[in-house]
């Protein structure tokens, strides 16, 4: 029989795979749909779907899973790769929540009222590439640091 720390860790695992697996998508989704435009709209609203109700929930149950592993397998906060993953993991969804959804939320809006040919939606689908990126590297630098768990 699993024990807590087994069904915590595969309850983990399966959170970040989704969370992780979902946003790799954005990218695909964006290229085709720059490919065509008349599917923009739908492509955008669909991955704001995917971000509101799979990917951040699962991130943050993900938060939930990770405290509660740490806390059944005793192992302290103040641990390197612990530590620095949480610090990482703060700082992506205060990027998420202050730059990210907000960007893509008012894509959506300038796609729909002045389509994807206007200065304000390309400078907002640049802004979130960028953001979409750094923040794809915050989640590669975490998902390293739990898997190889390095010290210092």
């Amino acid at each position: 029989m699993p024990t807590l720390y087994e069904w915590l860790k595969f309850g983990h695992v399966l959170l970040a795979i989704i969370a992780v697996g979902f946003n790799a998508s954005y990218g695909i989704w964006i290229a085709r749909a720059a490919k065509e435009p008349e599917h923009e709209s739908h492509v955008l609203r669909t991955i704001k779907v995917l971000d509101d109700r799979f990917a951040n929930p699962a991130y943050a149950l993900l938060l939930v899973t990770g405290l509660l592993m740490v806390w059944e397998a005793s192992i302290p906060l103040s641990t390197f790769w612990i530590a620095t993953s949480l610090g990482i993991y703060g700082a992506a969804v205060l990027l998420g929540l202050a730059v990210y959804t907000p960007t893509l939320r008012r894509q959506i809006q300038v796609l729909e009222a002045e389509g994807s040919g206007s200065a304000e939606y390309r400078r907002l689908s640049s802004r979130g590439t960028v953001v979409g990126i750094a923040l794809a590297v915050m989640v590669i630098v975490i998902v390293f640091l739990m898997v190889t768990k390095p010290t210092l």
